[in-house]
């Protein structure tokens, strides 16, 4: 009789295997990142990519060393590196300024992966957004800093660049917007004020499939939207806000995150139209930039948009009341 047992295997799902894995979709949001990047140190010098270099290293180096403490073998780890953490270190780098102290961008780099990422299971099983909830932790670690920002040209501006003055005091910026737009002379974060690198990566990922654009142009056009009706409908504040701070930066590479973005198209409409009303109503009554706020709130509100907003099953029909 011949032996059958060899058909009967099980294994968990998918099933169907695919050139798109987490690795290959890692690998390119980091080359997605790499022309802010690049502006970033062209723009703040060698400091800057010294920053970006150990928010990096310290990003991998947590996810191995954790690993390492959990049994698991350095052969093992290396199979299974899916660039997850390299995408995190990078946010992390480009979400700080050049006069923040070096060991800043290392602490953020471990508490992102170790607290947020892998004590939680590691990648896909975060509850929020690692790269967004360190910059709320350096935020909130480096108060002597906050608020201070270096320009191009190396002097120390304080102030949250030009948003401040938006904010603060309802003046428009004195940079015009393509200088907005293209970062040039802007203080700020590394990997913020080059607005035309961040949509260039963005533009990248959304002809590969990895993001879908619309939704971050949701986010962006909501906030700029928004503002414009808290200060009279005055049609001037549009791109000066929307320029400014770090809201491309969240908008394109944070808040479009697999794992802390609901599962349906509606779900995901209205999580990024309240992201966008969240930014730009606490931006006015804070008078200080809030996205990452904004996205880490609206990231512990998914599970209750999947649980309300839910695709209707195939051929699904609704049963009829008896009369």
């Amino acid at each position: 009789m011949a032996d059958n047992s060899k058909l009967y295997k099980y294994s968990s799902s998918p099933h169907v295997k695919s050139p798109r894995t987490t690795k290959w979709i890692m690998i390119n949001v980091c080359i997605a990142l790499l022309p802010a990047c690049i502006m970033g140190i062209i723009y703040f010098g060698g400091l800057a990519a010294l920053i970006l270099a150990l928010a990096l290293v310290s990003a991998i180096a947590s996810e191995f060393v954790f690993l390492l403490i959990c049994g698991k073998t350095f052969k093992e780890i290396v199979k299974q590196f899916d660039f997850t953490s390299c995408v995190t270190g990078l946010l992390i780098g480009m979400s700080i300024g050049t006069n923040y102290p070096l060991y800043a961008p290392v602490l953020g780099s471990i508490f992102a992966i170790i607290v947020v990422k892998m004590l939680f299971g590691g990648t896909g099983k975060n509850l929020v957004n690692p790269a967004v909830t360190d910059r709320i932790f350096i935020f909130m670690s480096f108060q002597t800093v906050v608020g201070k920002w270096v320009d191009p040209s190396g002097n120390l501006v304080t102030g949250a660049t030009a948003l401040a003055g938006i904010l603060e005091t309802g003046t428009l910026p004195t940079l015009s917007n393509l200088q907005l737009f293209l970062g040039s002379g802007l203080a700020g974060c590394i990997g913020e004020t080059c607005k035309v690198a961040l949509i260039a990566g963005a533009i990248y990922l959304a002809i590969l499939g990895i993001i879908d654009l619309k939704y971050p142009v949701i986010y962006v056009a909501v906030t700029g939207l928004f503002t414009v009706a808290l200060n009279g409908f005055n049609f001037a504040y549009f791109l000066p806000t929307i320029l400014s701070g770090g809201l491309m930066l969240g908008a394109l590479f944070m808040s479009t995150d697999y794992t802390t973005t609901p599962n349906t198209t509606l779900g995901n409409v209205i999580y990024f139209v309240a992201l966008g009303l969240l930014t730009a109503g606490l931006r006015q009554a804070t008078k200080m930039e809030v996205v990452s706020f904004a996205i880490l709130l609206m990231n512990l509100i998914v599970p209750l948009i999947d649980k309300f907003v839910i695709n209707k099953p195939f051929g699904n029909k609704k049963a009829k009341e008896n009369k």
